[in-house]
């Protein structure tokens, strides 16, 4: 092969082969700056919402999210290097609708919603500046990023009186007389209260949560994804009410004290990972595939032809963010108007 001809195809390929980086660095870039000014704008949400993780129990499972997807963004590293990012204008609606939802929340003083649209914010950001294909590839990642919202609370009180129903009816066909009003059990040595941190609302977040984490990792079939959220779901419910009744059935022969301390022992992370144990022994068998085989890879991404097609009318980094701070601007003007000062 003639030298000249030799070195021009290396410096082909060295230019190929640079592309991707080049393409990172710039989308990382777009990445970091869209979502300082999406979270500096939605700066209290993102407070609040840390402030639930730290302090309150029901949503302290939160904190392990963000080391979740910095593993599950980790496990596509090949892929991602071999697919070149592009900025996303469609991703800039997900923005839009993400400070929708936020003003509407704020507006409305529903923290769920703005804690929700902040969340939506930063997710539209992350496509916006890496595009649909690298979007597919990290869509587990992405969408597991709802779950840094907390929610739940909405579901205390239904829980309660499940919880109520199933440790009133064990206690009964235990031989222990009991009458139900509610919430409160009444039996011969007192009276029971399922209180909120008894509705057992931690722990069946924290297992949905872990339970689409499983469900995207080790399963490929929808059937046994929906199985496995079925199981995820009702066996920390009965296992609460199992639990709920076990402290009724001690307290009768050894003492409300007794019982109720040893709950407090038992009700905490020992029973969660009890619960968890159970749940993932009962899946084991049916797992199809490691967690590093998760969702699209890079040649099957390939392969598709639209999301190649959505990236057909590319936009610059800098149009990207431009228009991420006319959004930002557009919603903060928005919330001025609609709430006044003081009281949003």
């Amino acid at each position: 092969m003639p030298p000249d001809l030799a070195s021009s195809l290396h410096r082909s390929e060295s230019l190929r082969a640079h592309e991707p980086h080049s393409a990172w660095r710039s989308a990382l870039l777009l990445m970091l700056s869209g979502a300082l000014v999406v979270m500096t704008v939605t700066a209290r949400e993102w407070a609040e919402m840390f402030h639930q993780w730290l302090w309150i129990d029901t949503f302290s499972h939160i904190l392990l999210v963000p080391p979740v997807i910095a593993w599950l963004v980790h496990l596509k590293r090949d892929d991602l290097a071999q697919i070149t990012p592009a900025p996303w204008a469609a991703g800039l609606g997900i923005v839009a609708v993400g400070l929708a939802l936020w003003l509407a929340g704020r507006a409305s003083g529903i923290n769920l919603l703005a804690h929700a649209g902040a969340v939506g914010a930063l997710q539209g950001v992350v496509l916006t500046a890496i595009g649909p294909r690298a979007g597919l590839a990290l869509a587990l990642p992405i969408g597991f990023a709802v779950f840094l919202v907390p929610f739940g609370d909405e579901i205390i009180g239904p829980l309660q009186i499940v919880t109520a129903k199933i440790a009133v009816t064990l206690t009964i066909w235990s031989g222990i007389p009991a009458e139900i009003d509610g919430i409160f059990i009444q039996t011969p040595i007192g009276l029971f209260i399922v209180a909120e941190a008894c509705s057992g609302v931690k722990f069946l977040i924290a297992m949905i949560a872990l339970a689409v984490l499983v469900c995207f990792t080790r399963f490929a079939s929808w059937r046994r994804r929906a199985a496995f959220i079925a199981l995820a779901i009702i066996v920390p419910i009965i296992a609460n009410g199992l639990r709920a009744w076990g402290t009724i059935y001690i307290a009768q022969s050894r003492g409300t004290e007794f019982a109720a301390g040893l709950d407090h022992i038992v009700y905490g992370w020992v029973f969660f990972a009890i619960v968890v144990a159970v749940v993932l022994a009962a899946a084991w068998r049916f797992f199809e595939r490691d967690p590093d085989a998760y969702g699209w890879d890079a040649s099957e991404i390939g392969a598709m032809a639209w999301p190649a097609a959505l990236e057909s009318r590319p936009i610059t980094p800098a149009t990207a963010l431009a228009a991420i701070l006319t959004l930002v601007l557009v919603a903060m003007a928005t919330l001025a108007i609609a709430v006044p000062k003081g009281m949003g």
